[in-house]
C-alpha cells in the first residue's frame, strides 16, 4: 500500500511501518531542520512541501495519489499548554485542509483511500469545534454534526467515509511516556475503522508496573521520580524548567547526586525511536529535543499501522448496525450515525465486550532504566544556580513539588554561596544581553525587565 505523508515532521510513520506493506511516496513538510532531516534520512522520497498546494498537486497528477493518506496537523491550536484558539488559529484551519488533500487523493484514486490522522486529546475540548468540522467534514456531511460534547471514542457513519476515533496513552505500548493522543481512522462505505482502534475485550486491564526508582546503570547511580514521564513537548530544549514537569520530577534525572535534563537520546527512547534516530551532522540538541517532541508515539502507530495492513484478519465487531440501539449516545442525523464512548467498555447484549478506553488489551511493559543514557553531555546538568531557581519559583508560586526531588534540588543549591546568588542578582548586562546572562536570570527566577537589575 502506498503512503503520502502530511506534515511529516521527523517521519515517526515511516519507522513504525517499516517491515509492514508500506511504499511512501511523497512526504509534506516545510520546517528547515525537518526538511534537511527528511532530504538526508530519506532521499529517495521526495518532499512536496506545503500541505496546502496538495489537493491541485495530486488532481493534476504532478504527485501520485496514495493508498493511505496520514499526518498530524499542528496541534499548537488545541494544544492545552498552546492559545488554544482552534480554528481562529491558521494552523487550526490546517485540518480541514487535511480533509481537501483526502478528498483529491480519492479523486485521483477512484475509489476511497484510508485516512489516519493523530492530535492532542484536546482537539476534543476545542471551543470552535474544530474536531466536528473535521469528523463530519471527513464523514462527508453537508452539515457539522450537531454534537455538543466529543467523547474520548466515537463513530461516525456517514455519507461519504466512515470514522473512527480512540485516544490511546504510549505508555501502555511499551515506552514510559505518559502520552495520550487522539487517533482517528477513515474510510470508505465497505472500511469499518471501528474494527481496527477499538478491540474485543478479553482480558483484565492491568495498570503501569511499579519498577524502582533508584538504580545503578553503566557504574553510575541514577535515581528518577515516577515510573513514567510526563508528556515530552518541543520546547523541552529551550523551556525545560517553566513546565509542571520541573516540580513533579518527571523529566528529570539524578545521576550520581546531580541534576539534569533528559538527554536528545533518551528523549527518542521515550518516543520509540531507535538510537541516535534525529543525530545528524546539521542538528543541534534544540532541533532534536523539537523533533521528536512534536512527533508520534512510534508503538502506537506501529500497533494501528499493524492492524491496518491486516485489517481483514481483525474481527468485525459489527456495533452500529446491529447494536445501535444499545447506546444512548447514538444520534442519527439524515443517512449519518453517531456514536459516542467515552473511553469505556462497551458490554454487548450477546455476551461480547469492546474496549474503546485508552489502555489496549495487551499491555507491554517498560522500565524507565532501559531508557537512561550513561553518556549525558554536561551540557543537561542543572547548576546550583539553576536548583536554587526551581525551588525559588516554587515557593513563590505556591506549587507543590515532588519531596525527594526537593531534597536533591536543596542539596546542590546549597553548594552555591549566597554572595554568589547577590552578585547574579545585581549584573546589568552592557549592549545585547548575553546567553550566559539570560540563562542564569531565568534559572534564577527574575523577571525580564532591565530596570530590576543595577550595575555591579
Amino acid at each position: 500500500m502506498t503512503v503520502g505523508s502530511v506534515c511529516s515532521g521527523i517521519e515517526a510513520a515511516s519507522v513504525a511501518w517499516i517491515g509492514l506493506d508500506a511504499e511512501f511516496v511523497w512526504f509534506s513538510e516545510i520546517a528547515s531542520f525537518q526538511s534537511k532531516f527528511l532530504e538526508k534520512k530519506y532521499p529517495n522520497v521526495p518532499n512536496i512541501g506545503d500541505l496546502c498546494a496538495i489537493p491541485p498537486k495530486i488532481v493534476h497528477r504532478e504527485v501520485p495519489y496514495a493508498d493511505i493518506i496520514c499526518g498530524g496537523t499542528p496541534c499548537q491550536a488545541f494544544s492545552l499548554t498552546g492559545h488554544k484558539r482552534g480554528l481562529d488559529d491558521e494552523r487550526g484551519q490546517l485540518t480541514l485542509k487535511f480533509i481537501e488533500i483526502a478528498n483529491a487523493n480519492d479523486e485521483a484514486r477512484g475509489e476511497p483511500s484510508i485516512v489516519f490522522w493523530e492530535n492532542v486529546e484536546g482537539v476534543l475540548k476545542d471551543q470552535t469545534n474544530a474536531f466536528g468540522c473535521f469528523v463530519s467534514g471527513l464523514a462527508g456531511c453537508d452539515d457539522v454534526l450537531p454534537i455538543t460534547q466529543w467523547q474520548n471514542a466515537g463513530i461516525v457513519r456517514g455519507p461519504r467515509r466512515n470514522v473512527a476515533w480512540r485516544v490511546l496513552d504510549a505508555k501502555f505500548f511499551g515506552v514510559p511516556q505518559q502520552r495520550k493522543r487522539l487517533y482517528v481512522l477513515a474510510g470508505g462505505p465497505d472500511f469499518k475503522p471501528e474494527n481496527v482502534l477499538f478491540e474485543l475485550h478479553e482480558h483484565r486491564l492491568g495498570e503501569f508496573p511499579k519498577v524502582p526508582l533508584s538504580f545503578n546503570k553503566g557504574g553510575k547511580h541514577f535515581e528518577v521520580f515516577r515510573e513514567y514521564t510526563d508528556c515530552l513537548y518541543s520546547a523541552y530544549g529551550t523551556k525545560w524548567n517553566g513546565n509542571a514537569a520541573a516540580y513533579n520530577g518527571s523529566l528529570y534525572v539524578s545521576e550520581n547526586g546531580r541534576l539534569r535534563r533528559l538527554t536528545p537520546l533518551e528523549c527518542e527512547r521515550l518516543m520509540g525511536f531507535p538510537d541516535n534516530y534525529t543525530d545528524v551532522p546539521f542538528a543541534s540538541p534544540t532541533n532534536r529535543y523539537q523533533g521528536v517532541g512534536n512527533s508520534w508515539a512510534v508503538p502506537v502507530v506501529r500497533w494501528i499501522g499493524e492492524r491496518i495492513f491486516n485489517a481483514a484478519a481483525l474481527i468485525d465487531l459489527n456495533i452500529s448496525e446491529r447494536y445501535m440501539a444499545l447506546f444512548a449516545s447514538h444520534q442519527q442525523f439524515g443517512e449519518t450515525h453517531y456514536f459516542g464512548f467515552n473511553s469505556e467498555i462497551l458490554h454487548l447484549d450477546d455476551g461480547r465486550a469492546i474496549n474503546t478506553t485508552c489502555t489496549p488489551e495487551n499491555i507491554v511493559q517498560s522500565n524507565i532504566a532501559d531508557i537512561i543514557d550513561t553518556n549525558a553531555d554536561e551540557k543537561v546538568f542543572i547548576s546550583p544556580v539553576g536548583c536554587k531557581g526551581i525551588l525559588r519559583r516554587a515557593e513563590e508560586r505556591k506549587l507543590n513539588i515532588n519531596s525527594r526531588l526537593a531534597g536533591i534540588l536543596r542539596n546542590i543549591a546549597a553548594q552555591l554561596p549566597d554572595d554568589e546568588i547577590e552578585r547574579i542578582s545585581r549584573i546589568q548586562p552592557r549592549g545585547a544581553f548575553s546567553e550566559r546572562y539570560q540563562a542564569a536570570k531565568m534559572e534564577l527566577g527574575f523577571p525580564y525587565h532591565q530596570e530590576r537589575f543595577c550595575k555591579p
